[in-house]
């Protein structure tokens, strides 16, 4: 039952890269908006993760942080038919990050939305 690559061998499913593309993607817009200073790309030995384009959206330290800890629960989903964060009955982040997840994705797809990418309304209602 276990999902994560790292213990089980197994590389991850297009759903799951899809969705850590986008909660990158998301982050990335909400640190570039609401972050000044430095930022870099996130390294990850995580095995599947180079799949993702981390090259493509740097991050600040703090976004750095509650990326790579997002990462982590998504990775270890305990559910084998994983729905969506959303949508989920067992919470895997901490209150905080989960308000913090919410804060992101609401600030980005709004962003997004208004800068004429209307095929993320497709993740947003589903």
């Amino acid at each position: 039952m276990n999902k994560c690559p790292s213990s089980s061998g197994q590389s991850l499913s297009r759903k799951e890269l899809k969705d850590l593309k986008v909660l990158l993607q998301f982050t990335a817009v909400y640190c570039r908006a609401r972050h000044a200073g430095e930022k870099t790309v996130i390294a990850t030995g995580e095995p599947g993760l180079q799949e993702l384009p981390l090259r493509k959206y740097p991050v600040c330290s703090e976004c750095r942080a509650f990326l790579l800890y997002a990462f982590e629960r998504l990775l270890r989903c305990p559910l084998d038919e994983k729905p969506s964060c959303k949508h989920c009955h067992v919470h895997c982040y901490k209150p905080g990050h989960r308000e913090k997840v919410r804060e992101v994705m609401r600030f980005s797809g709004q962003y997004l939305i208004k800068r004429g990418r209307l095929d993320l309304l497709w993740h947003y209602f589903f």
